[in-house]
């Protein structure tokens, strides 16, 4: 079922506020406060939301969210909520099993609501992995969660925006996996799977006609001819001459220390890395707190933070609210653009 608004109402973000225990409510609070212009929908317990606006001396006006009204103008301070309640109290920075089910009751429900057309997209405060599983749910991440459920294959890519030069987009071809599993991860199907989906949704969503894509080699130096291993020459090249045969512009395999210099960079709308801690560490060192994740490949659009839930500065006012401004602002502009 698809649900209908008028065309003046202001685009619905659906806000997920992550782990109770962390910085998400608080960071909320914060966007709440802005003059955004967007129908901001918190899906969240509505006492953790009014706590972290007391605790930052932040005015909040919390309205019930009914699932159908649009509206047309949003004040600053004020925030919708759709209530979902938790199982235990919180206590900031102290993590609790008890409430993973409401993380997830979160996300189902926001994943629902964009699957309809009831909100325009989703953005994301951070989750704590390790309390969800935990609590006896096997859980690797939101991009999992949402591909799982929306049974579409995804892939992770965090942009940040760069002074003077193009935004910087990592793609990602293995995202939670122990390293040791990466290697097994990547074959001819997925890497060529991972690349169709980022090519579309660099035209589609980010109004790239033709991207520029480089892609990383696994191993050092791009396994050295196979004396460092065989995957470049067994699994990365063949997949991108195929591709380049179809038209694809891909760029590689290259190697990684040498790909992200900036004369380099200049040539590539995106790259694909191998395995998360071979690109991210790059794109967080160029723009941590302000850098946005977003899943491609997904029927909606989805946003999230570049950080964790930062339980060391739960409570405290001083989490960097950054983050989630840039993901709520690309997740508008890509909705804009109908992606």
């Amino acid at each position: 079922m698809t649900v209908e608004r008028d065309a003046a109402a202001l685009p619905r973000i659906a806000l997920t506020a992550g782990e109770p225990a962390g910085i998400g409510a608080e960071l909320i609070v914060r966007l709440a406060a802005s003059d955004l212009a967007a129908d901001l929908v918190a899906i969240a317990d509505p006492g953790l939301l009014e706590s972290a606006a007391k605790s930052l001396g932040v005015a909040l006006d919390l309205e019930p969210y009914d699932g159908a009204s649009a509206i047309t103008t949003r004040a600053a301070h004020s925030l919708r909520v759709a209530s979902i309640p938790v199982a235990a109290p919180v206590v900031p920075g102290r993590l609790d099993p008890r409430n993973a089910r409401y993380v997830l009751d979160m996300l189902a429900r926001a994943a629902d609501g964009a699957t309809s057309g009831e909100f325009d997209a989703i953005v994301t405060a951070p989750v704590h992995k390790g309390v969800i599983n935990d609590a006896g749910v096997a859980f690797t991440g939101h991009t999992e969660f949402f591909a799982q459920r929306a049974h579409r294959d995804v892939v992770m890519m965090l942009a940040t925006e760069r002074d003077g030069a193009n935004p910087l987009r990592i793609a990602l071809a293995t995202t939670h996996l122990p390293l040791g599993e990466v290697p097994h991860a990547i074959t001819r199907d997925s890497l060529a799977r991972i690349l169709r989906i980022l090519d579309a949704d660099l035209r589609t969503r980010f109004s790239i006609d033709a991207p520029r894509i480089a892609v990383l080699g696994l191993n050092p130096h791009v396994g050295e001819g196979g004396h460092l291993g065989r995957e470049e020459i067994d699994v990365i090249e063949p997949t991108l001459a195929a591709l380049r045969a179809e038209g694809f512009d891909l760029r590689g395999p290259l190697p990684a220390d040498t790909a992200f210099v900036p004369h380099q960079l200049a040539h590539f709308d995106a790259v694909l890395a191998m395995y998360h801690d071979q690109g991210l560490p790059v794109l967080k060192y160029a723009g941590f707190g302000h850098a946005v994740n977003v899943t491609l490949g997904l029927p909606y659009v989805r946003t999230s933070v570049d950080h964790g839930t930062a339980l060391d500065l739960a409570g405290t006012g001083r989490a960097d609210p950054g983050s989630l401004f840039a993901a709520t602002r690309l997740a508008l502009d890509l909705a804009k653009r109908g992606g």
